[in-house]
């Protein structure tokens, strides 16, 4: 009997499959092809001793086969192999099993350990943390030189997403990953008083956040509708602020508090909005009066002009709002097809040239 036992890379050496333990208890002979395979620490702890196969049974499927049937005709009882961990020993194992004799023992393939939902997280925080060391460009990188890139890989992300373009969003999704792992990384490099933190931080916050915020999942809340839950999500942040003020002695609870001034203005003027209702402000408060007298008389920009187009596209976020649509998608939407009109008239013009043609 000879058992070919496959193990996950990412999880811990030892935590294996009672199968698995079986099989290795029950083994006559347990082998490994290296000295460096992360199970023999952890079996040899537990009473299993693996032996290494001779250095050249690793040279090919076919030597590789040789020494196991040759291992299990010399055995008093069954054979375990441990296979190397890794996503790339499928391959291995159907040419190994290939060249197996034409007679050979009875096999098993068990598979000892299985990645979890989320499990090659692990592998890009490896990769980051060698780019981090190994890489001139990665090394020399900043949370200030990297702002650029966390916006554009999120407008990118975006477009995928508008066009339908569902073959490119796990690619552009990826690289919005990316800028998280990267300034995460940037953050382990300081001290935790000075600001820094690691990706597993990150990740303690934000399952904390969503736990938190999702009584009606995680606690004893009940809801009826997914109204109830954004009353009850708007009650938890109302919450948090008041006590990250007491915290941190930052003055009086605002409504606005956190909003991101970053973002595009439609969309601040919509968050703003939002945030202004939910408190009960006066609907005319997002709202400016222009000063007639105003005329821009220092030279610039016409103030009294850019005040009054700023505060009527505050009318139109407020009308989109009211009518349950968001402001930034649908100028996006509509430039989308501006320049679709435009590519169209650019096409029909270089197909008719005369037309552009002025005759008496």
């Amino acid at each position: 009997m000879l058992t070919l036992l496959l193990t996950s890379p990412r999880v811990a050496p030892g935590l294996l499959s009672g199968q698995a333990w079986s099989a290795l208890r029950g083994a006559s002979v347990v082998l490994a092809g290296s000295a460096e395979h992360p199970q023999l620490a952890a079996l040899t702890s537990a009473g299993v001793r693996p032996e290494l196969l001779p250095a050249a049974a690793a040279g090919s499927p076919e030597t590789l086969a040789s020494a196991l049937a040759s291992a299990v005709a010399d055995a008093d009882g069954p054979v375990v192999w441990l296979a190397p961990p890794g996503d790339d020993v499928a391959p291995l194992l159907d040419r190994l099993l290939a060249c197996l004799p034409d007679r050979p023992p009875q096999v098993e393939v068990v598979h000892a350990s299985h990645d979890l939902p989320g499990a090659h997280l692990l592998d890009v925080v490896s990769i980051m943390d060698t780019l981090r060391l190994s890489c001139p460009w990665d090394r020399e990188q900043t949370h200030a030189s990297l702002l650029r890139y966390l916006l554009e890989e999120a407008y990118e992300a975006a477009e995928t997403i508008e066009t339908g373009d569902w073959d490119s969003l796990r690619g552009e999704l990826g690289d919005v990953l990316l800028q998280v792992l990267f300034h995460a990384r940037v953050a382990a490099e300081r001290t935790t008083g000075d600001g820094g933190f690691t990706i597993d931080d990150v990740a303690d916050t934000l399952g904390a956040k969503l736990t938190r915020r999702h009584p009606h999942v995680f606690g004893s809340i009940a809801v009826s509708s997914a109204d109830d839950v954004s009353v009850n999500w708007d009650e938890i942040k109302k919450a948090e602020r008041a006590e990250r003020a007491i915290v941190t002695g930052s003055g009086p609870v605002s409504a606005l508090d956190g909003v991101p001034f970053g973002q595009p203005a439609l969309s601040l003027a919509a968050q703003l909005q939002r945030r202004a209702q939910r408190a009960g402000a006066p609907s005319d408060a997002p709202v400016g009066d222009v000063d007639p007298g105003d005329d821009g008389s220092d030279g610039g920009i016409d103030s009294g002009a850019e005040s009054a187009v700023g505060d009527e596209l505050m009318r139109v976020v407020a009308r989109a709002r009211a009518a349950g649509v968001d402001p930034e998608l649908s100028l996006r939407a509509a430039a989308r097809k501006f320049a679709d009109r435009v590519r169209a008239w650019e096409r029909e013009r270089a197909a008719n040239p005369a037309a552009d043609t002025v005759t008496d």
